[in-house]
């Protein structure tokens, strides 16, 4: 049997941060006076962005645990779903691990469908951002002692609310058989869902200590219409 692509869809918009959004950098070397837990930029111009990879694992993430596919035993406890099998809407959207490779289960399935961009700064930001707008924060956190009350600041940077990223994601419909109808379902109920989950939950760290709510606006499909969630 041949598989062929037939057609993609695409969603743009923009994700509006509602409560300061940190999304860690990493740091190899904390310098003497500077921020030990950044927030990530662009090298060339400073701009923090959005990596497409954390929008995507939050929602596989959250998919997951709504799905069932949590694993909690063995040495594949806790891990992303790498079953590799072409009935999983996980594996089937998101991709499978390399262990799954290569199986007749793997084939089946076909490639990974969802391609999620690296959402960057919407112009209207991008131009303040350039005048000098703070839309960067340096938020403090403090670990008490239990005993002797003693407080333990630990700095975070955060992207203050209101600034807002824009976003592209395409998914690919392929014919597997079907005429591409299980493709169009699981945009549906995994993809569409996921962005309506992650939208419930929060992005990047802190989300338990109030950081990371975001919301989705103007959504819309590769022919201009309207989305909602």
């Amino acid at each position: 049997m041949e598989y062929k692509q037939i057609k993609q869809k695409k969603i743009v918009g923009r994700i509006v941060v509602k409560t300061g959004l940190h999304i860690g950098a990493g740091n190899d070397r904390v310098e003497i006076g500077g921020m030990d837990n950044p927030i990530i930029r662009n090298p060339l111009n400073r701009e923090p962005y959005i990596p497409g990879s954390s929008i995507k694992g939050k929602m596989r993430s959250l998919l997951e645990w709504k799905l069932g596919k949590i694993v909690t035993e063995g040495r594949s406890a806790g891990q992303p779903c790498s079953c590799g099998k072409s009935g999983c809407p996980i594996c089937r959207v998101f991709g499978s691990a390399n262990n799954s490779r290569g199986n007749d289960e793997s084939l089946n399935k076909g490639p990974t469908r969802l391609i999620v961009r690296d959402a960057i700064l919407s112009e209207d930001d991008r131009v303040l951002f350039k005048q000098g707008k703070p839309i960067v924060e340096e938020k403090s956190e403090n670990s008490l002692n239990r005993i002797t009350a003693e407080a333990n600041p630990r700095p975070i940077e955060r992207v203050v609310p209101g600034v807002s990223f824009d976003f592209e994601m395409i998914y690919r419909v392929l014919d597997m058989g079907d005429g591409g109808s299980t493709d169009e379902k699981m945009f549906k109920d995994v993809v569409l869902s996921g962005l309506k989950l992650l939208r419930d939950d929060y992005l990047g760290g802190g989300g338990s200590r109030g950081n990371g709510q975001i919301d989705f606006e103007d959504l819309k499909d590769e022919n201009g219409n309207s989305i909602s969630l």
